[in-house]
C-alpha cells in the first residue's frame, strides 16, 4: 500500500484515516493542533504518524480535512510544500442553515484551492457526499469525485477502491460545485427521515 497525508484532525480525518489504516495504508496526520493529531494517531494505531503542520507531506495524496472556510488558507500556508501533490478537497461549503452552499458555479472550494495551489499540484473533489459515520462503518459505498487531471483522478480512484469504495468519476473539476450541492441533498435526506447512516450512490438498471 502507500502513505497518505491528512491535514486536519476532526471527525472526517478520523473516519478516513482509520479506514485507510485498516486497509493497509500508512497515514500521516498534520494539524495546527499537534496534541489532537497525536491523540488521533494513537487511536488509529501503528500505521499512523504525525507530521509537522506546514512541512512537506509524506503522502503523494493529501486530503484537506478542514473546514471549507480555512481550506484555501491552509493550501497557501503550505505553499511549495504541496508542489506535485494530489490535493483531495473533501469540504462542504454549506450556508448557516445547510439549505444551500456559499459557492457559485465556477468558484467551488475545489476550484479556489486549485488557484491557490502551487504548480504541479492537482485538485480532486471527493468524500464530501458521504458522512463520516458511514465511512467509519467500513462497508462498501459509492464515492463521487471530480478533477481535471486524468492521472490524479486515476490515483484517487485506486485509493478509493483500496478502501472497498466504488469510485465514480463525475467529470472535470467544474463538477465540484455540483458535488457540493449533492452534499446538501444528502443532508436534506438525512434531516427529513432518512437518517445519517445513508449514502448517495448510483445503480445500473
Amino acid at each position: 500500500m502507500t502513505t497518505i497525508t491528512i491535514i486536519g484532525s476532526g471527525n472526517m480525518a478520523t473516519a478516513i484515516g482509520t479506514r485507510a489504516a485498516k486497509h493497509g495504508h500508512t497515514v500521516e496526520l498534520m494539524s495546527r493542533n499537534t496534541e489532537k493529531a497525536q491523540a488521533l494517531a494513537d487511536q488509529i494505531g501503528s500505521r499512523a504518524t504525525v507530521g509537522t503542520f506546514g512541512a512537506k507531506p509524506a503522502g503523494d495524496i493529501v486530503l484537506l480535512a478542514v473546514l471549507y472556510a480555512g481550506a484555501v488558507d491552509v493550501v497557501e500556508h503550505y505553499g511549495e510544500a504541496l508542489a506535485g501533490k494530489i490535493l483531495v478537497d473533501i469540504t462542504n461549503p454549506f450556508n448557516a442553515d445547510a439549505s444551500g452552499v456559499v459557492t457559485t458555479p465556477g468558484n467551488s472550494v475545489a476550484q479556489q484551492i486549485a488557484v491557490a495551489a502551487p504548480e504541479g499540484a492537482h485538485v480532486v473533489k471527493a468524500f464530501n457526499t458521504i458522512f463520516g459515520g458511514v465511512i467509519a462503518e467500513d462497508k462498501p459505498v459509492d464515492v463521487f469525485f471530480a478533477g481535471d487531471s486524468a492521472e490524479a483522478k486515476a490515483r484517487v480512484a485506486a485509493f478509493l477502491e483500496s478502501l472497498d469504495m466504488r469510485a465514480l468519476d463525475a467529470g472535470a473539476l467544474e463538477m465540484a460545485h455540483a458535488l457540493e450541492w449533492a452534499g446538501i441533498l444528502l443532508v436534506g435526506l438525512a434531516n427529513n427521515g432518512a437518517g445519517f447512516d445513508i449514502a448517495l450512490g448510483a445503480a445500473v438498471l
